[in-house]
């Protein structure tokens, strides 16, 4: 969830690897409580195919220190040129290649010196920095950037240069904001962690219960955003990440919202702040819409 202008590009990223661009103008515009356009009368999208990330951007920018992370659901990280999707059909065009049975999960916009989490559905975490990633091209598949244990899954990846709270939201609605530090490895002064090796086993991010669920998403935030929690059976709750507990990696949080015996989380989105962030908005999202994968 963004505040764009018309004449800003609006970038698409869809589980199958795809890239689409749209001007913010040829967005219907529509109230708050709207139901909106549904994206296949904006995208030209092909069957199964679904929006993972969008990501706005002024212009398509040729600076060398432009990047775009990618993070697929079997753990494959790619970073790529910004400047590879300078011309996109409006058909689209592939940004990644995936292996048979991946998809794309999430794609995050950085300038050369983030750090890359990613988190799994079993909670486990890694932090890496960006530049043991090497830029590759569209057609690339990318590399290893967590190894998964049998069964697990990658559900959401982010980006920091060490600022913000990891925040870790589960499937049964339970969370908490963690210190990015945690993730790090080395000295007990923060100043002198470092990063994680890529393509590793990683942390544990969270303490999973049959009481929390497993991990639904994770998302980087100040104390400045809200966030939006999504379920599957159409719930949007909004509230304020500084009011969110902090505790260590390995604990199971606290509960965000109550949902139905048979719904469950799926995603996060942050948002600017608001006055009355912390009051439900008791919302509904409309079927068949995606959520931004940052994404990222």
């Amino acid at each position: 969830v963004f505040t764009a202008s018309t004449h800003d590009y609006i970038l698409f990223f869809t589980n199958l690897g795809r890239a689409y661009r749209k001007k913010g103008y040829l967005i219907p515009e529509a109230g708050r409580q709207a139901r909106g356009t549904n994206i296949v009368n904006i995208l030209p999208l092909q069957p199964g195919e679904r929006v993972q990330a969008m990501i706005r951007l002024a212009e398509i920018e040729e600076r060398e220190d432009s990047f775009l992370v990618f993070v697929t659901r079997n753990g494959t990280a790619k970073r790529m040129h910004l400047s590879e999707l300078s011309n996109i059909r409006n058909t689209g065009i592939r940004a990644i290649n995936l292996d048979e049975g991946d998809e794309l999960i999430s794609v995050r916009l950085t300038d050369g010196s983030c750090k890359i989490l990613i988190a799994t559905h079993d909670g486990m975490a890694i932090c890496f920095d960006e530049n043991d990633l090497r830029p590759m091209g569209r057609s690339a598949a990318g590399v290893r950037g967590i190894r998964l244990r049998e069964g697990d899954y990658c559900v959401g990846a982010a980006c920091t240069r060490g600022e913000g709270m990891v925040l870790t939201v589960t499937e049964n609605g339970y969370g908490k904001r963690t210190p990015v530090e945690e993730y790090l490895r080395g000295s007990e002064n923060a100043e002198e962690r470092t990063a994680q090796n890529r393509g590793g086993l990683g942390l544990k991010n969270y303490n999973i219960t049959e009481k929390t669920g497993k991990v639904a998403d994770v998302k980087i935030v100040g104390d400045d955003d809200d966030i939006l929690v999504v379920t599957d059976d159409g719930t949007i709750i909004r509230m304020a990440a500084e009011e969110i507990s902090v505790y260590g990696r390995a604990t199971q949080g606290v509960r965000l919202m109550r949902i139905g015996e048979e719904a469950r989380v799926i995603s996060v989105a942050i948002t600017e702040k608001e006055e009355d962030s912390a009051e439900e908005a008791g919302e509904t999202a409309e079927s068949g819409g995606s959520s931004p994968g940052s994404g990222a």
